[in-house]
């Protein structure tokens, strides 16, 4: 900034006779009392005397920025910096939710080299998508999601828009909220994915809370649930984890998703799943989509956002979509185009380069096959654990309490029932990292590191009110 006050102000030395108004005055100016004024981009002083030639000096440590104050840490990347700042041996980062190998290392899924490779060979180029994104990938996606049989496909009533993983998706479908139904609010559950709530304040649209998790059970509270979605005013988005809930790990049954879905009906709510954990929850892509499946048969109108981070490993790629099921193919048409129209000034159009290892893999019947055998194995790999953790704590822990609700839960994560100092204690003494409503990523815990975090749990759980 300082080359350019100085390059416009020694131009208009030989543009302009009169240099008096444009002088810069020496010395620093004090913040706030007006002293720095600015005329057409250059400091401007009209009490400055001339003396024939121009005096500069930079203003130093002065920021038109110094109104920003700094912005907390995030809860859960967070997290994974504090970790990495650790020196300890015993450290355990079960902060965020990826994948990693009994020897704790990040995983690359077989199928997505494989799928690389094939875009080696056939030289794909790296030009620009369309604003919806892949076409193979969308075909892929939705189908994915409710099944290639599916009616809403056939009768083309599905709308869906490449979006930046879950999270991307996400956001799209909340400006579609905010921009055609304005006013409505958003219910989401309490608690819920730290960025849900970010995703609807940047986008304006305003939330409620409904009951969800039971601290006295660790389980699900479904009465106040669904008494609070009864209660919300008529036409409310409702937002749903599709399976394995993040953070508690917590699903309702296959009957209570259909009492949910009465009451979404009666009160004329629309659903709004997202999905991030399909086939990797329960091993089975058609089992874990079963919540969002019911709803679509029932005939109701959908928002769905998917993610590919973690069934396939794609956590860089950010790859996902809003998918939007309607009632007719004329207003999915219609919903698609807006949909375009909101991404267009966010990002354009989306990467090409996890699309196409979606399509690739999910288009490919070997590659297919091959696929869901590696979910089988992380789901697997996870259970084991979670299975070992509650062995290893029901084996230690000598006071009686149910820890039963460790092998309820689903999914990569565990809600334990820790509260904020517990969790601090957690951390502070014996090195695991997690976010500070008790929970725990299974995907990054191994079994040999099962029984060392059970004496966490126990001392942290017993000794820290």
């Amino acid at each position: 900034m300082a080359s350019s006050v100085l390059s416009a102000a020694s131009h208009s030395l030989s543009a302009s006779s009169s240099l008096s108004s444009r002088q810069i005055h020496k010395g620093k100016p004090k913040v706030g009392d007006n002293a720095l004024r600015f005329n057409n981009g250059i400091n401007s002083f009209p009490n400055a005397r001339s003396s024939g030639r121009v005096s500069m000096t930079v203003a130093l440590n002065v920021s038109r920025f110094e109104g920003i104050p700094m912005a907390p840490p995030d809860p859960i990347l967070g997290v994974s910096e504090a970790f990495k700042a650790d020196t300890s041996d015993v450290k355990l980062n079960l902060g965020v939710g990826a994948y990693r190998t009994e020897e704790l290392q990040p995983y690359v899924l077989n199928v997505v080299k494989k799928a690389e490779n094939l875009m080696l060979e056939r030289g794909d180029n790296k030009e620009y998508l369309p604003i919806e994104g892949l076409a193979a990938f969308n075909k892929a996606t939705a189908e994915l999601l409710l099944g290639a049989d599916n009616p809403a496909i056939k009768q083309q009533r599905v709308a869906t828009v490449q979006g930046l993983s879950g999270t991307g998706s996400l956001r799209l479908g909340a400006a579609l909220i905010e921009r055609y139904f304005a006013g409505s609010k958003v219910l989401i559950s309490a608690p819920t994915w730290g960025n849900h709530k970010n995703i609807f304040n940047d986008a304006g649209v305003p939330w409620s809370e409904y009951r969800y998790y039971d601290p006295k059970t660790v389980g699900l509270d479904f009465e106040g649930m669904i008494e609070d979605i009864k209660s919300a005013p008529e036409g409310s988005f409702v937002v749903l984890h599709g399976c394995a809930h993040n953070p508690t790990g917590i699903d309702p049954t296959l009957e209570q998703w259909e009492k949910i879905a009465d009451v979404i009906q009666e009160k004329n709510h629309i659903p709004f799943f997202d999905v991030a954990y399909q086939g990797f929850a329960s091993g089975s892509l058609d089992e874990d989509a079963a919540s969002v499946r019911l709803f679509v048969a029932r005939g109701m109108e959908v928002l769905v956002a998917q993610s590919y981070s973690k069934n396939l490993g794609l956590y860089a790629e950010r790859i996902g979509a809003i998918n939007v099921i309607s009632s007719s193919p004329e207003s999915a048409t219609r919903v698609k185009s807006q949909l375009k129209r909101l991404a267009r000034p966010m990002y354009s159009n989306p990467p090409v380069h996890g699309a196409r290892i979606v399509a690739d893999v999910v288009g490919n019947p070997v590659l297919f096959n091959e696929w869901k055998a590696e979910m089988e194995m992380m789901a697997g790999r996870i259970k084991n654990v979670r299975q070992q953790l509650y062995n290893s704590i029901t084996s230690k822990d000598n006071s009686g309490k149910d820890w039963s609700f460790i092998l309820k839960q689903i999914g990569m994560f565990s809600f334990t029932g820790l509260n904020k100092e517990q969790s601090d204690n957690m951390t502070n003494k014996w090195h695991v990292y997690m976010t500070k409503d008790g929970r725990i990523s299974l995907a990054g815990l191994s079994l040999a590191k099962c029984e060392y975090l059970a004496d966490a749990i126990i001392d942290s759980y017993h000794n820290v009110s």
